[in-house]
């Protein structure tokens, strides 16, 4: 979640959904209620009708051998919006913003309509932003996410039951007024189990429901100039909106040194300093409370950083992992700060967001995130970069969970749970 998203956003957003005429919401609502006699409120298939009935146009994998699904919008850039690993009446996992969809509204600076994997683009803010005109103070007034990463559909090139590939070319100019030409193609895999064991390095008991799947994101300089410290740089950002739950902890495993050499452990004060009783870092993991309760977010730099991270929700026991590619090798991550900045190129490689209520009061989820990074995009004329994310819904016994984080992390599910 961007870090200078100020209370200015949720007013808009009210005001827009305002002005919604009385018809519009007439008929949504009975679009809305025939779903909900159909399926409970919170499960896949609820989702799934939600989302046509808003009349968008949707791609759904399946796994032939199991009930693993999960549903992507083109017309948002192909992300994903929802899965589920057990069919239709199934949990939903990703978040949507059903209010927005409902107000039939599609505002001109940023249309924040959820999902369980988006693809956007970073720097957010600095010289060489791509969400400010030049000239422009980076305040929230003059924040506008570009309609190519909001709005803007990408074409599909090609689809199977289980994966689907998209494409897009455009231009962007960044803060500092460098036009960058820009190709993205994005393919989205379900993996089934022998994939996703193999993926993971171990063994799935057969009780244990699940879905999981991976996106491969390539970014290229479609541009005659090169992209570099002086001019102007990229890095794909994917980030992963999912339902918070009353006792749900991210966790994040860290690389343990000395801070002379390492740096800081964990940024931890984007919207204030996160209070001590939702943010632990004990014996290599952060543990950082995502209840939907109280706004706030942290970061981890590329020196920190391992390539997996995950949640639990001990009310529905779901294990969510997330895995995302990261170089051996040390490399240079963008730095999103609104404004100035002392390192264009000293940023972090994942973090994770907290959302809750603002100064008035209002919310826009509630949900959390999880986000991943690729290095930053330094990148001559034809060549090209690529990010991949893994995300895996595990449900299921505890003791069966326990092996998995036991095996992957050295942490039981004990630990997790009663972490904060």
């Amino acid at each position: 979640m961007k870090s200078k998203i100020s209370n200015t956003l949720f007013v808009i957003l009210a005001l827009f959904m305002a002005g919604c005429t009385s018809s519009t919401n007439k008929n949504t609502k009975n679009m809305n209620t025939k779903a909900a006699e159909v399926f409970q409120k919170g499960s896949y298939g609820y989702d799934l009708a939600f989302l046509k009935a808003h009349k968008l146009n949707l791609i759904e994998l399946k796994d032939g051998s199991s009930k693993a699904s999960v549903v992507l919008v083109p017309d948002l850039q192909g992300r994903v919006m929802t899965s589920s690993a057990n069919g239709n009446g199934g949990k939903s996992f990703g978040w949507i913003n059903y209010k927005l969809f409902e107000s039939g509204v599609v505002s001109g600076q940023f249309n924040p309509y959820g999902g369980e994997e988006r693809l956007w683009f970073g720097p957010e803010g600095g010289p060489f932003s791509i969400y400010f005109q030049k000239g422009k103070e980076q305040v929230f007034a003059n924040w506008l996410v570009p309609k190519e990463i909001d709005t803007k559909p990408f074409e599909v090139v090609s689809q199977t039951e289980g994966s689907v590939s998209f494409k897009n070319q455009f231009a962007l100019a960044n803060a500092s007024g460098t036009t960058m030409d820009i190709g993205i193609e994005r393919s989205v895999k379900l993996l089934n189990r022998a994939e996703a064991e193999k993926a993971l390095q171990l063994s799935l008991d057969t009780s244990l429901n699940f879905v999981a799947y991976e996106s491969e994101n390539i970014l290229t300089n479609k541009g005659k100039s090169a992209w570099n410290d002086k001019s102007g740089f990229l890095s794909v950002w994917l980030l992963a909106m999912f339902n918070p739950s009353e006792k749900g902890v991210v966790f994040i495993p860290y690389k343990t040194g000395d801070e002379a050499q390492l740096g800081k452990i964990v940024t931890d004060d984007y919207f204030g300093k996160v209070p001590a009783d939702r943010l632990i870092v004990k014996d290599g993991v952060l543990f950082f409370k995502t209840d939907g309760k109280w706004r706030s977010k942290i970061g981890l730099s590329p020196e920190r950083s391992l390539p997996y991270c995950g949640s639990y929700d001990p009310d529905s026991r779901v294990l969510t992992l997330l895995w995302f590619s990261k170089p051996e090798q040390a490399a240079k991550y963008v730095n999103s700060k609104w404004g100035k900045q002392g390192n264009t190129l000293k940023g972090d490689a994942v973090n994770s967001y907290n959302d809750g209520p603002v100064a008035d009061g209002s919310i826009m989820g509630p949900f959390y995130e999880i986000e991943s990074s690729s290095p930053a995009a330094l990148l001559a004329p034809g060549e090209k970069i690529t990010h991949r994310q893994r995300i895996f819904h595990i449900s299921g016994d505890e003791a069966h969970l326990s092996l998995i984080t036991e095996k992957l992390f050295n942490l039981p599910i004990s630990l997790i749970r009663q972490a904060l």
